[in-house]
């Protein structure tokens, strides 16, 4: 059975998409079998992953969410072992269309659980905010990463969001967990940098990954070429700290 796993943070910019192009990628790589979806209107994940038609629509998660078509028919394989859910500027609409429906924060759960046993990971990147879609992700969800940019007020907007994610597991998914922590952005030469990864490694200990994501200028620039990085630049820091993440995702599973 797969494993779903939601990667969130109420803030941007954090390497929220491009951990999850990035992760997901690797995994495939690895060898395993990993679906990923995007939940995010901006579809950031979507253009990471070199999906574009030049103004064609394409068919995604919106067209889930409001019934209009099947996981079959959305469905795009960027690469071998690695599936794609795309999204449109519109998914935000979804929350509109299905607000009065019967259990709608179930919604997601509902149209993936009966593909899990298909795939060995099932990743959801979330928008950076906490929004109707953010819940559908986190109720669907086993477990969440979060990455944390290691900067100013980092560890206070962390704690909040844990607490959140604590009300959602009592109120919604009881069998939701922390994944871990994830430190993105450092740099071994600032400071500050390195002050706030020891703080969040000495409050949170065991659920803060191992890997920390350094900040690479080669992750930026795969993404806005449309190749995940480790291809793009595959000796590149960032690139191998993705691949280290991989192995230890699959390490904890």
């Amino acid at each position: 059975m797969g494993k779903i796993i939601a990667i969130a943070s109420q803030k941007g910019g954090v390497g929220k998409t491009t951990t999850a192009i990035n992760l997901a990628t690797a995994l495939a790589v690895c060898g395993k079998k990993t679906l990923v979806i995007d939940s995010d209107p901006q579809a950031s994940l979507t253009f990471g992953l070199g999906i574009r038609k030049n103004g064609e629509k394409i068919k995604g998660l919106y067209e889930l969410y409001t019934g209009r078509t099947t996981l079959e028919d959305v469905l795009v394989q960027p690469l071998e072992n690695l599936y794609l859910i795309p999204a449109r500027i519109d998914l935000f609409m979804a929350e509109l269309e299905i607000f009065t429906t019967k259990e709608r924060e179930q919604t997601l759960k509902s149209l993936i659980e009966r593909y899990k046993k298909e795939f060995d990971y099932i990743l959801i990147d979330c928008p950076p905010s906490f929004s109707f879609l953010t819940l559908c992700a986190l109720v669907a969800s086993e477990s969440v990463i979060i990455p944390v940019q290691c900067e100013q007020f980092a560890l206070e907007a962390l704690r909040i969001f844990i607490k959140l994610l604590w009300r959602i597991k009592g109120n919604f998914n009881e069998i939701l967990e922390l994944e871990g922590i994830l430190l993105t952005m450092f740099s071994k030469h600032l400071t500050l940098s390195r002050m706030i990864a020891e703080d969040i490694k000495r409050v949170f200990r065991s659920k803060t990954f191992e890997t920390v994501i350094p900040r690479n200028i080669a992750l930026a620039e795969a993404s806005m070429n449309g190749i995940p990085a480790i291809f793009y630049a595959p000796e590149a820091a960032g690139s191998v700290a993705y691949k280290e993440l991989a192995q230890e995702i699959i390490f904890l599973t």
